[in-house]
């Protein structure tokens, strides 16, 4: 017996489909591990939403929205070396910080 597919989660500011969620790790230059680093959940997950397994949440839905925003900034190579530089120096906050910093000028 297999399982229906899973139906992404719907918010206000859409939803991510795998490719996008993708996209978007690669875009802030992170490998799966330190991906779900921000969201405080396993590497397994990031690869199942990868895949299409499953869905994030609201919450996390509402976090890649902005990241997305952020990974589509113009020094990107420059913010992906900051970014992990921060992630693994002064740790998860202070790397969300950075990233909803970069998403809210990229909105300006």
């Amino acid at each position: 017996m297999t399982n229906p597919p899973i139906t992404p989660t719907v918010i206000s500011g859409g939803y991510m489909d795998k490719a996008q969620i993708t996209n978007t790790r690669k875009g802030l230059g992170l490998n799966q591990v330190e991906f779900s680093q921000l969201f405080g959940v396993h590497q397994m997950t990031v690869s199942r939403w990868e895949r299409g397994e499953l869905s994030p949440t609201p919450y996390q839905q509402t976090l890649l929205n902005e990241f997305q925003v952020a990974a589509k900034e113009k020094e990107t190579k420059k913010n992906q070396e900051d970014i992990r530089t921060i992630l693994l120096g002064a740790g998860i906050i202070a790397a969300i910080l950075f990233i909803l910093t970069l998403a809210k000028e990229g909105k300006k």
